[in-house]
């Protein structure tokens, strides 16, 4: 009987005898902090330890490692575990476990075998330490094809494994605090906490529910229905880590959780609990991850959606997984993880009889309506409609429409590419004056002005030039989830630092117009004589010459440059962005033809 069979026949003999819990996924929630009377002498030598600073989310992934939700992993996966996730989806000893939960490093002094390290947040604060037991090469692309099914930089992890380092640490971790959380605290509960409010209610079964949007009465409806037929409680667990860009943010979302929780739920049949998890987008293995997780809070039963953990669609516009391919991967190993899949059923209000009903057994001949999550924003949200009572409670209608603004409201980023010389600042600097009288106040970022201040230092080797992307990103990205507007000017000649960039504005906030200017055109537009030195060898890695620029795959807005006027290529960009709802169109003074080329 394999590892995952004979917990699950355990589990099920003891939840017969004393009705408790599920036990965790390997026997036992594993416990990385260290005991309050070591913890003040060993951080205390750990601050002269030399140290790594990790990136929200390895940040994420101390925190659940630390308390025990992704138990039984004790540490960041050694090369074993490592190659057995991407081959096999399984432990080194056997155990099904989908996603590699690694800690990716760049090559340094400080990081050799058998050597202490610290490991710091973004903030220089010491959360852990470290004692350096394999250092290993790592393959993206085999991960890119095997977990995620995808070398498209369009899916959000493969872009962002383009920027992380070529070696992964393993070793025993002692966690000396948890990262600091101050939003929501009372319900940001650990897998042991969860278990005893749990506990507390009586039920041994629990079926865990991972909500990604607000709660609306679909989703209520299903979780009562899923909560009634198995006789237990709901755990309703909706991850706040790294969530997907363009979604509903978490504060909203928790706030519409809360008052659903509060008074639409018997308070006995319900547990509500934030998970810090950082998601990966992995479709079919990351809901066979969410499923394992779940088991280590106290979940026997997991609600998995259709699309469940999708990024959506790549390049060539068609989805990155089939709409059921998660629930048949959960399915297959649902008893070996000891955690059966509840599959969400799409469901329909019938005006008619004041009910929801299964799209599936609405009855044919009766009026069914529904709305989609893309419909929320498009129809209503983004148009400062209310959402109709049969759809969503009023306490969360009432939420949404305070924060969520409609898109005219939005904040966006116009990123321009392209070769140099190909024509990008002076469409920019149009375009910011348009945007300038029509109303909305515009931050601007030019490449070459930028890496005067914000890039000063950086060279113009590959790692330099992905740095001072990633750092326009991160301002644009700011700017924009303020409700500003933001035009950025950059070469920004590698698509997976571009796709890394839509990631991190959010791709409904992003617009990328690739001036697609020849080369030979460029070159003769050189006022600064930069493509002559590169052309004689006097400058090395100029793009275009020496160094490779890759055009985009599925721009937004393609600009030619060499037959249209800027101002038509403005136009075009205007009409645009008032067709996606980002700047009213009141005076119709933009509806002219664009430029067209010969």
């Amino acid at each position: 009987m394999s590892w995952g069979k004979t917990m699950q026949a355990f589990d099920a003999e003891t939840a017969v005898k004393c009705a408790s819990l599920v036990t965790p996924y390997g026997g036992k929630l594993v416990d990385l902090l260290v005991p309050d009377e070591e913890r003040d002498e060993l951080t205390l030598r750990a601050r002269h330890l030399p140290y790594v600073q990790l990136s929200p989310r390895a940040l994420c992934d101390l925190e659940l490692l630390a308390v025990g939700a992704f138990s039984p992993l004790n540490r960041f996966m050694n090369s074993q575990d490592y190659h057995g996730v991407v081959e096999e989806m399984r432990l080194a000893g056997g155990a099904v476990f989908p996603i590699p939960i690694t800690l990716s490093v760049k090559a340094t002094a400080a990081i050799a075998l058998d050597k202490e390290i610290g490991l710091r947040n973004q903030k220089n604060e010491l959360l852990a330490t470290m004692m350096i037991e394999e250092v290993y090469e790592w393959d993206r692309t085999a991960v890119g094809e095997r977990v995620f099914g995808t070398r498209d930089v369009r899916h959000p992890m493969i872009a962002e494994m383009s920027g992380w380092g070529g070696l992964n640490i393993s070793g025993r971790i002692r966690v000396l605090r948890l990262p600091t959380q101050y939003g929501f605290r009372d319900i940001r509960l650990t897998p042991e906490q969860t278990r005893k409010k749990l506990h507390s209610l009586g039920y041994a079964n629990v079926v865990a529910f991972q909500a990604r949007h607000p709660l609306h009465r679909a989703d209520e409806e299903f979780t009562k229905r899923a909560v009634q037929e198995k006789d237990g409680v709901l755990l309703l667990h909706p991850i706040v880590g790294m969530a997907k860009p363009g979604d509903v943010d978490q504060y909203t979302c928790v706030r519409t959780y809360q008052t659903m929780a509060e008074r639409y739920y018997s308070h006995k049949r319900i547990v509500l609990g934030l998970l810090d998890l950082a998601t990966r987008f992995g479709g079919p293995r990351e809901a066979l991850w969410h499923a394992i997780i779940r088991r280590n809070y106290g979940a026997n039963h997991f609600i998995v959606h259709r699309d469940h953990a999708s990024p959506g669609s790549h390049s060539t516009g068609r989805p990155f997984y089939a709409p059921y391919e998660a629930q048949e991967l959960m399915e297959r190993f649902s008893d070996e993880i000891g955690v059966t899949m509840l599959p969400f059923q799409e469901l329909v209000y019938l005006p008619d009889e004041w009910r929801y009903e299964e799209q599936s057994r609405a009855p044919k001949t009766r009026r069914a309506v529904t709305i989609s999550e893309s419909q929320v924003r498009e129809d209503y949200l983004n148009n400062g409609k209310a959402l109709p009572t049969w759809f969503t409670r009023p306490e969360v209608a009432a939420i949404l429409s305070e924060t969520y603004p409609p898109k005219h409201r939005w904040g966006f980023c116009i990123w321009f590419t392209g070769l140099s010389g190909a024509g990008k600042s002076t469409t920019a600097d149009i375009l910011t004056q348009q945007l300038l009288e029509h109303g909305r106040q515009v931050t601007v970022l030019d490449g070459d002005v930028v890496r005067t201040h914000l890039s000063k230092g950086l060279g113009f080797s590959k790692e330099d030039r992905d740095t001072n992307v990633r750092r326009l990103g991160f301002v644009a990205a700011e700017v924009v989830r303020h409700g500003g507007a933001v035009v950025c000017a950059a070469v920004s000649p590698y698509r997976a630092t571009r796709d890394e960039v839509r990631n991190m504005v959010g791709p409904e906030h992003l617009v990328e117009v690739f001036v697609s200017t020849p080369l030979e055109v460029c070159e003769q537009r050189d006022t600064k004589g930069m493509y002559a030195k590169a052309r004689r060898g006097e400058l090395k890695g100029f793009t275009g010459i020496d160094d490779l620029y890759e055009e985009p795959l599925a721009p937004d807005i393609t600009l030619e440059t060499t037959h249209c006027d800027p101002e038509d290529n403005v136009r075009e960009i205007m009409r645009y962005l008032m067709t996606k709802g980002f700047l009213l169109d009141h005076s119709k003074r933009w509806n002219t033809l664009s430029c067209q080329s010969p």
